[in-house]
């Protein structure tokens, strides 16, 4: 693993421990080495502690008075409060995005949705995953407002480690398909109310594959083990 060159940028550690922890490196309720971290990245402890900071903010780094840091436990409610929230975000991105989106955002976008069946036909999960987040994010980028946009990035970091594609059934795959060729035809009505919806009910489809995942925890195991 190769060290930072540059000294004080807490934001690029903050980057590099968030990769280790969506990656499954730091896993859910392992406590964080300070030390080790510092000689794995070539800096300080000011930079370090200051990045673990933002992602507590982010919510994948509890902050233990006296103790140092661990990377947070997710559970259930945890992951569900979180995908109500940003269903509701990204439903007024998209309500949002009919109104502003360009003629040739939305043939962009219409572009991407062709290249996502063309890897759902083949079965290539990673890169239908790839472009399929490409899509969401062009939506909330035509929303065209810096607020949501950044509410929304940072609740997803809190549920970006989880993975689904191993619990990925092709029930639920057709399932998020046709939500996205509802998504694409809303689009092109330019109807923010029913586009809205929409994505409000993919990432409830997405929270029932989230739980089948089984990845993360019984919210009464973990408040018995914390008890």
């Amino acid at each position: 693993m190769s060290k930072i060159q540059h000294r004080n940028l807490y934001r690029e550690v903050a980057d590099r421990i968030r990769e280790l922890i969506e990656h499954g490196e730091l896993p859910p309720g392992e406590r964080i080495s300070e030390k080790q971290l510092c000689e794995t990245f070539g800096v300080s402890r000011t930079p370090l502690r200051e990045a673990l900071k933002v992602l507590a903010s982010e919510g994948l780094v509890e902050l233990l008075p006296n103790r140092g840091a661990r990377v947070m436990q997710l559970t259930v409610k945890m992951v569900k409060d979180t995908y109500d929230l940003m269903g509701a975000l990204e439903g007024l991105s998209g309500e949002l995005a009919c109104q502003q989106i360009s003629d040739e955002g939305i043939v962009a976008i219409c572009q991407l949705h062709e290249q996502m069946l063309e890897h759902y036909r083949n079965r290539e999960m990673q890169p239908y995953f790839a472009v399929n987040r490409q899509i969401h994010e062009s939506i909330l980028a035509a929303a065209n407002n810096e607020v949501l946009e950044e509410m929304y990035n940072n609740l997803s970091y809190r549920v970006k480690r989880v993975r689904y594609s191993k619990k990925m059934t092709d029930a639920f795959w057709r399932q998020a398909v046709n939500d996205h060729e509802m998504m694409i035809v809303a689009l092109k009505a330019r109807d923010g109310k029913r586009l809205g919806q929409i994505l409000r009910d993919h990432l409830c489809h997405k929270l029932e594959v989230v739980t089948l995942a089984g990845v993360i925890e019984d919210d009464e195991l973990i408040n018995a083990a914390n008890g």
